[in-house]
């Protein structure tokens, strides 16, 4: 990995201010004391490798950042990124592959931290069907699959729902990271739709509840998202599995029926 073009001092006090802590509050949640911090961030001091992932995880640093902030200090970076001709790269989509269709006859999607899909079910693609074709050229992007007037939208009865949920997501997930591709797409996003306020969510429901109209039905889903938090593979830890569990017994009939 090549070294880092910018000192640890100004990265490790743009993630503080980002995640908006003091010095203070910094060395008080990590427990080193606030001159060491002042220290690192005026480049007095380097810190150990310990000590930089000490910091980054209170700060809740994804972990391609956290290579950087390692590099940035003298350290050799400590999470891998498996290239996509790696035979561990094969196993993983292996893995996804499998979860995705442990999940049929329902959809289920699994996409990376840009939110571009990676693998999808059978159920998935028929759930798909209809949409602009340029949406579904690869890069497919999840969101915008989901947002395009020529995606999924019109098709979407709670769409207003469904945005006032995953667009805050999407903003804090950009903040989170610091990533300026995430920050676009949702700037992206923002311009596909009125900014609509939807009825406050009922307390009876456990995940995002969405309703699409498909071939003549109306489907009734609940939206769980699965992400690998123990994983040390920089790619792996930004994968989510987004899975569509029929939210009623006629969404269920549906896929059962449409599997014989």
């Amino acid at each position: 990995m090549p070294a880092s073009a910018e000192p640890i001092g100004p990265l490790l006090r743009r993630w503080r201010r980002l995640r908006g802590l003091s010095q203070l509050d910094l060395a008080i949640g990590a427990e080193v004391s606030a001159r060491h911090i002042s220290f690192v961030e005026t480049g007095r001091t380097v810190p150990s490798g310990a000590m930089v992932l000490r910091l980054a995880e209170y700060l809740h640093i994804p972990l391609r950042e956290r290579n950087r902030l390692l590099v940035a200090a003298g350290h050799a970076p400590l999470y891998r990124e498996r290239p996509p001709d790696d035979p561990d790269s094969g196993r993983v989509r292996d893995a996804l592959e499998r979860i995705l269709r442990a999940h049929e006859p329902y959809p289920a999607v699994a996409v990376d931290g840009h939110w571009n899909v990676l693998a999808a079910n059978a159920a998935f693609d028929g759930l798909a069907e209809g949409v602009d074709p340029d949406l579904l050229r690869p890069p497919v992007n999840m969101m915008r699959l989901g947002f395009h007037p020529g995606g999924l939208a019109p098709r979407i009865r709670n769409l207003a729902q469904v945005r006032a949920h995953l667009l805050p997501r999407l903003a804090r997930q950009a903040l989170h990271t610091g990533d300026p591709q995430l920050h676009a797409l949702h700037e992206e996003l923002l311009r596909y739709g009125p900014d609509v306020h939807p009825p406050p969510p009922d307390p009876a429901d456990i995940a995002l509840p969405i309703r699409i109209g498909h071939r003549g039905s109306e489907l009734h889903f609940i939206n769980t998202v699965t992400t690998f938090g123990a994983a040390f593979d920089i790619a792996l830890s930004e994968v989510a599995v987004e899975t569509y569990l029929p939210a009623d017994e006629a969404t269920a009939r549906y896929f059962l029926a449409a599997q014989l």
